[in-house]
């Protein structure tokens, strides 16, 4: 592909703007590439009115869409397919008179397409003009915002289309789409134009490459894949999809099977309302859940005589269901709903009863695919949940759960086994305080438990005894059924699981788990006791699922710079190669920066791991603004692609990114996640005031006086705690974020669960220290830093309370602070529109801190003077 780039000229004495920021320059666009030109043709009967009594018209025949323009985006060469021929994409570059000949006065009802591109490094404010006799329509990023359609035959007065634009940082694709009709009588012609202030002069570039930046809109749209399930023959796939709705703020999903090796669909879902879509154990069958008014219906469809066959009908309130290893039955779960209790009282029963579902019930059935016998298995008062069914299909393995809150965790879990022939139950265990998610081994005879460090006790525990347990932390463990043994198989393994399955090919356990920052593929050696990691090309495998016939296994996953893929492994040999890449055509035009790794040893000793992320057209010669990244929780920051803070957006509006993982985070051992608990603050604020300040200092093209922070929920709370502790930012944004330990511990829907581990036996009566000290409201006169703070206004997880508290310490003590509630959103921005909004918002701010460009600010808050 041919690049060419063109810096705009601005043929004007810096000297005579230089204390006029009132100022304004016009310059011309002056290269575009162009496809035509193409032949229109009138519609049959064009003369014969239509039911509203109009003929058709010249401008009808030019405003018809003839082709998708909000996703063209050519360069130099590119063909456009046009019915049976082919136009390239030509270069075409304005004459002496700043004219972009299109065509001349003897063309006859023929279109063109002209496109530029501008590229700004800050946010703009710009007017564009086109002057052009004949009719033009005027299209920015794909969106029309100006048109004319009429076709001028004066030349002293030719006419022109204007408008006004704010353009945000990156590459904006100009496009002028224009039409000469019969009657022409003057050259088809135009000047394009561009207007703007003084102050943005060096912050313009016209460009006629497509090649971009990443924004937010290459997060948001384009096609997503959400999960990949093989079949258990090991050649088919089926393969699930997201896509936001084209001007809407919904999305829509779907899937498909499709055959591996061929690529070839053999089923689709697009436009059907399905749900629990899978495969069956055995067979090359899939199996799926309709819904209706009259209730759910589980269909099963046979792939290969693409028959279709009713299994469970009209199903009231089905929450889920799992095939049985023998294909004979289903056990399903159903939800049932309390009545509702009159009055407007309401009695909470514990602190899960504020939960709006807790009183909901799910309870277990079991229907036979031939007989179509339905059977009831579980009732009572608590919620049962099925773990798995025996590899004979002759047991299931289940759980109840229960608040007890006399003691942390304030919850207990009993196991049970169940014979689906009598119906009777036997006990593996009860009252268990530390839950766990378990499964059968391929003989029956064992359970890979996958809990967490206290989930048999000290057992698997593997910290000093100074140390409570941070139990976020994964872990494995084979549990004997016959013997009641326990063997914690993960306890000297430092990564943190997140996934486990015991294969019976190859009677294996495989794990994803986290490694620091990276999520990777294990395999479990059990005569070594010792896991070995499998390479699957991926930096963050998302989700895995196995064939159960064959050793090959499809997995989910993306990297630091690579948005998600579908991939397939053999795990004999270890080849792997990709499925499914949708995004690709997504960013097939985006530059994205470099990343390497940074770590550090803390005064403490301790080794802490980051990362930088640098912009894509990076100069070292030149000084950057800073935005330093962390969570502080006890869940790393991963290598995953996008995300909440997309790093790689921060970077392409250019910035320099250093995120960073501090103690307390799982998937680096034990003893290092454990630092978590009891701490709020105290070792992380320090390791990353001390990162900072060491990246700062070995990195001198990084301008320390402009450094900002930014982190959501724990991470909010780190932002507002950082500014009691340091005054090294100049900018910082706290989103969901803690500013009262002790409020939030009480409040928010899960704050007393969570603070179980991170608080473990501290409370607001046994640990004033803890819950005021650490609390950044009990410390916000020390804050000195521009603070911004976010809130979904329906956030149940940590209210909005709580920066409302903060924003109104910081208010009174005359501090700058700005909150921004998100109406409707809840702790994560997850409305489309409203994510952009949230989105623009966090760089607006950034800009203003840390660039001294405060006009995108002004823009989107502009001062009300109440």
């Amino acid at each position: 592909m041919k690049k060419i780039l063109l810096f705009l000229s601005i043929m004007i004495t810096i000297s005579s703007f230089a204390n006029d920021n009132g100022a304004e320059i016009t310059i011309p666009i002056k290269k575009w590439i162009k496809a035509g030109n193409m032949q229109l043709v009138y519609p049959a009967f064009r003369d014969t009115e239509n039911v509203n009594g109009q003929s058709f018209k010249m401008k009808n025949l030019f405003k018809f869409s003839y082709i998708n323009l909000k996703k063209l985006r050519p360069s130099e060469n590119d063909v456009l397919k046009w019915q049976n021929n082919n136009y390239k994409w030509k270069l075409i570059e304005s004459n002496k008179d700043k004219q972009i000949v299109a065509g001349n006065k003897n063309d006859k009802n023929k279109i063109a397409y002209f496109v530029s591109y501008i590229r700004v490094d800050r946010w703009t404010k710009a007017k564009i003009n086109i002057e052009i006799a004949q009719m033009c329509e005027l299209y920015v990023d794909g969106k029309l915002i100006s048109s004319k359609y009429t076709q001028n035959t004066d030349k002293d007065n030719i006419g022109k289309i204007s408008k006004s634009l704010n353009l945000e940082i990156g590459e904006h694709i100009i496009l002028i789409k224009t039409f000469v009709g019969k009657e022409n009588k003057l050259d088809w012609k135009f000047n394009a134009t561009i207007k703007f202030n003084t102050k943005y002069k060096n912050s313009v570039e016209n460009i006629v490459s497509p090649k971009q930046i990443m924004n937010i809109n290459h997060l948001l749209n384009g096609t997503k894949i959400s999960s990949t399930q093989i079949s258990p023959n090991g050649k088919y796939v089926i393969l699930k999809y997201r896509k936001r709705i084209e001007e809407s703020n919904k999305s829509e999903s779907w899937a498909v099977v499709k055959e591996i090796e061929s690529k070839k669909i053999l089923q689709t879902f697009k436009y059907s309302k399905i749900s629990g879509l899978q495969w069956l154990p055995k067979s090359n069958k899939v199996s799926y859940t309709v819904r209706s008014k009259a209730g759910s219906s589980i269909w099963l469809l046979d792939i290969n005589s693409g028959s279709t066959k009713s299994i469970l009908e009209n199903a009231k309130k089905l929450a889920g269901y799992k095939w049985s290893p023998n294909e004979n039955f289903i056990i399903y779960s159903i939800n049932e709903k309390p009545k509702k209790t009159k009055g407007s009282m309401n009695h909470v029963w514990g602190m899960q009863d504020r939960w709006p579902w807790f009183k909901n019930r799910s309870f277990l059935y079991k229907i036979d695919v031939e007989s179509k016998v339905k059977q009831r298995l579980t009732y009572g008062s608590k919620s049962t949940f099925l773990h798995d069914i025996s590899p004979d299909s002759k047991r299931i393995l289940f759980s109840q759960n229960r608040p007890d809150y006399k003691v942390r965790p304030f919850s207990k879990q009993d196991l049970y086994i169940m014979n689906l022939e009598t119906f009777k139950h036997e006990v593996v265990w009860k009252d268990k305080l530390w839950g766990a998610n378990c499964s059968f081994s391929p003989d029956g005879k064992k359970l890979l438990v996958a809990g967490s460090p206290s989930t048999f006790g000290k057992i698997g525990e593997n910290i000093s005894k100074s140390k409570i347990a941070n139990n976020y932390d994964g872990q494995l463990y084979i549990y004997d059924l016959k013997t009641k043994k326990v063997n914690p198989i993960t306890k000297k393994f430092k990564p943190s699981i997140s996934y486990s399955y015991w294969n019976k090919i190859d009677n294996t356990i495989y794990v994803l788990a986290e490694v620091e920052d990276y999520k990777h593929l294990f395999k479990y050696n059990n005569k070594k006791n010792s896991f070995n990691k499998i390479e699957t090309g991926l930096e963050v495998i998302r989700s895995i699922n196995f064939s159960t016939q064959t050793y090959k296994a499809v997995y989910r996953g993306s990297s630091i710079s690579t948005p998600y893929k579908s991939m397939i492994i053999d795990l004999k040999s270890y080849k792997y190669k990709v499925i499914e890449n949708p995004e690709a055509k997504n960013y097939k035009n985006v530059v994205f920066g470099k990343t390497e790794k940074w770590n550090f040893k803390s005064l403490k000793g301790e080794h802490i791991i980051g990362r930088v992320y640098y912009p894509p057209n990076f100069d070292s010669k030149k000084k950057y603004p800073l935005i330093v990244n962390y969570y502080g929780g006890t869940i790393p920051v991963d290598r995953s692609f996008g995300g909440r803070y997309p790093l790689n957006i921060y970077t392409a509006n250019g910035y320099i990114v250093y995120l960073l993982q501090p103690s307390g985070a799982t998937g680096f051992g034990q003893e290092f996640s454990a630092k978590h608990v009891n701490d709020w603050g105290i070792t992380t604020a320090d390791e990353i005031i001390e990162g900072t300040k060491k990246f700062l200092k070995e990195h001198t093209f990084v301008d320390a006086s402009k450094v900002g922070c930014i982190g959501a929920s724990y991470g909010g709370f780190m932002t507002m705690y950082l500014q009691t502790k340091t005054d090294i930012f100049a900018a910082a944004i706290s989103h969901a974020g803690i500013s009262s330990i002790s409020s939030y511990w009480g409040e928010g829907y899960w704050g007393y669960a969570y603070s179980a581990e991170a608080s473990a036996e501290s409370y607001p009566w046994n640990n004033k220290k803890l819950y005021v000290e650490q609390s950044p409201l009990f410390n916000a006169d020390k804050v000195k830093t521009p603070l911004l703070l976010l809130h979904g206004s329906k956030d149940n997880n940590v209210p909005p309370g709580e920066s409302i508290q903060m924003y109104t310490a910081l208010k009174i003590l005359g501090r700058t602070v700005e909150y921004i509630e998100i109406e409707g959103e809840g702790h994560h921005i997850s409305t489309y529109s409203k994510r952009i909004e949230w989105h623009n918002t966090i760089f607006a701010w950034f800009d203003k801190w840390l660039k001294n460009q405060d006009e995108w600010w002004n823009n989107l808050y502009p001062d009300k003077k109440l």
